[in-house]
């Protein structure tokens, strides 16, 4: 392994600097916590009895007080493909836990939602929220505290990053996130996004667009492009939650039951009854939240997880800024191509050697911090290795020094490019982010008039009216957590693709976010201040000049004027008392920005 990269270090020292008062705080109330230990043996023993009443043959251990107990906090839904294989996760878990001579009991379950079904629908607007009613319900679960440790059962897009910020939150537990694996591979995702830009220009009709979906996506699992929920499986890998190589495992297989079975066994051997204490807080430091940033810029992932990140971040009294992002995101090499920075989906990324092989690369050239506590042991540099079932038993081998496909997946000494997927643009608008790991080089700078619009439907109905024939900067505002609850504007990606496609210059300039499956076209997203919340972006008008310069980092407004302008507004719609959008009107009124993690607990996470 190399000495650390200098950015890393100055970046990681800045973090640390900057979050001393409320690390220090968090830290000393996990200390609190994990003294007073779980209540359980401090219970009454009608509640003792109300706890094991349904426990049957686990009932003995648990009165003993011997052998820990794991809560399990579960997503389990099966509307979800990626999160239906947890079904029978609990099941699996207390057999192995009663094998280790402890117990296991489901604390309670989640909130889990598709990003991919309320695409454009009403339920959108209670995506990002979604986030912080995780993180609340998974501590309503854990708050009988009666257990030693916690096992957390999901993949997707909110849901991970809101069991991250409960797992914070009850830091003084050892923590393990066991995944549920990818689909097996069906149609192409480029073929599924042929076919979704032919329905877009009416050359196919719908029944094709349908047959195209369900080969796409067609069994349990993670959908397989690289988009939100696969990031944050990688992120998890990278932080040291996930066993290694345990990410991109697909579901039912017997190494995927082996690693659940071994991972139930790990975090109850980390418990307070054990010889290796290992509590989360000391997972999660500013060290595991540099290598998640590396990992993030590594493999072109999600601009989502801009956001998450910070908000998980900031449970634990660490706080990042974007500035931490674009810093490392100069020095890490783009090593992967996975859809849609690429062709190849995220089992052919894991064939190639996948997260282990990358993990390798970046700590022998000094880009990760190998020196964290994990779920597995001390140190990153197991996280190189791949599991396998050698003869029934599940083992550790030394992954692939050689990438497998260098199409799919280089080393950080001969990348895709020398800098990370994602830029940070600043500018008299405020601050946003780019998503550049799958923009072309030619596409990174426009210097355009804007088309003005308050909603991606307005968009849609100017495309169908074929109002676009000039290069533009397609500016789509009150989108953002204070208005709406930022809802993703994913159902803009085959319209603008197509304009792109006829030779236009194009871009989207926005206060709202993209899907994790962020594409070709340039996009200028989580502009903050948002319009709801005095940004400037209210207050352009259809015709004024921007520039977009994602290789300076900058957004420019060129028309004069602007600034002094009256602000632009929009009305929460009637149809807003639709799918429950109504019952979250207190987080509209309290969300923070997106550049501090369009969080509804601000800093009370760690105060």
């Amino acid at each position: 392994m190399s000495e650390i990269h200098q950015v890393l270090h100055k970046v990681t020292d800045r973090i640390a600097e900057r979050s001393v008062a409320s690390r220090t705080t968090y830290l000393e109330r996990m200390r609190a916590a994990a003294v007073i230990g779980p209540q359980r043996g401090h219970l009454s023993c009608s509640g003792q009895a109300h706890a094991y009443a349904a426990m049957g043959e686990d009932k003995d251990v648990l009165v003993k007080g011997q052998g820990g107990n794991l809560g399990i906090v579960t997503a389990y839904n099966d509307m979800l493909s990626a999160h239906q294989p947890f079904e029978h996760y609990p099941a699996r878990i207390k057999d192995a836990a009663r094998k280790a001579g402890g117990s296991a009991q489901v604390a309670g379950g989640v909130p889990a939602m598709c990003d991919g079904i309320t695409q454009g629908e009403a339920g959108m607007e209670l995506s990002l929220f979604s986030r912080d009613m995780i993180a609340m319900s998974a501590a309503i679960a854990l708050s009988h505290n009666t257990y030693d440790c916690a096992a957390y059962l999901g993949v997707c897009d909110k849901i991970v990053p809101g069991l991250v910020i409960a797992a914070q939150s009850f830091g003084h537990l050892p923590a393990i996130f066991l995944p549920a694996g990818p689909m097996t591979s069906g149609l192409s995702n480029d073929e599924k996004a042929k076919v979704r830009q032919e329905f877009a220009t009416g050359s196919v009709g719908r029944d094709a667009l349908m047959k195209a979906e369900m080969e796409a996506y067609h069994g349990p699992g993670t959908c397989t492009f690289y988009g939100t929920a696969n990031t944050n499986q990688m992120l998890m890998e990278f932080m040291g939650l996930h066993l290694p190589g345990s990410s991109f495992v697909t579901p039912g297989s017997p190494l995927r039951d082996a690693l659940t079975t071994f991972g139930t066994q790990q975090v109850l051997s980390l418990s307070a009854l054990g010889n290796t204490y290992t509590p989360v807080c000391e997972i999660l430091t500013e060290k595991a939240f540099v290598n998640g940033i590396v990992g993030l810029m590594a493999t072109g992932g999600s601009t989502n997880l801009l956001i998450h990140l910070i908000a998980m971040a900031q449970a634990g009294g660490i706080l990042l800024d974007l500035r931490d992002f674009s810093e490392l995101s100069e020095v890490v090499p783009l090593m992967a191509r996975v859809y849609p920075n690429g062709l190849a989906d995220v089992n052919h990324f894991h064939a190639a050697g996948g997260l282990g092989y990358m993990i390798g690369s970046l700590l022998q050239n000094g880009l990760l911090h190998s020196d964290v506590k994990t779920v597995f042991g001390d140190g990153l540099a197991a996280y190189s290795t791949e599991p396998k079932l050698l003869d029934g038993k599940l083992t550790w081998v030394e992954g692939p020094k050689e990438s497998l496909n260098h199409a799919i997946l280089r080393p950080a000494t001969d990348s895709f490019q020398g800098s990370g997927g994602l830029c940070l643009l600043e500018g008299p608008l405020g601050s946003s982010v780019m998503k550049i790991s799958a923009v072309a080089p030619e596409h990174r700078f426009i210097e355009a008039p804007v088309r003005v619009f308050h909603d991606q439907e307005t968009v849609k109905g100017a495309f169908k009216a074929g109002e676009f024939t000039d290069d533009t900067i397609v500016v789509v505002r009150f989108q953002g957590p204070k208005f709406n609850g930022m809802p993703e504007l994913h159902g803009l990606t085959p319209v603008l693709s197509i304009l792109q496609g006829r030779g236009l210059k194009i871009a989207l300039v926005t206060d709202g976010r993209m899907s994790g499956a962020s594409g070709k076209v340039p996009a200028a997203i989580h502009v903050s201040p948002e319009a709801a919340d005095g940004g400037l972006i209210a207050k352009l008008r259809d015709g004024d000049m921007l520039r977009i310069d994602a290789m300076r980092g900058s957004l420019e407004v060129l028309t004069d004027g602007v600034r002094t302008r009256e602000a632009a507004t929009a009305e929460y719609s009637p149809g807003s008392f639709q799918m429950g959008r109504e019952l979250f009107a207190a987080f509209r009124d309290r969300v923070g920005p997106a550049d501090r993690g369009a969080s509804i607990f601000g800093d009370t996470t760690c105060a």
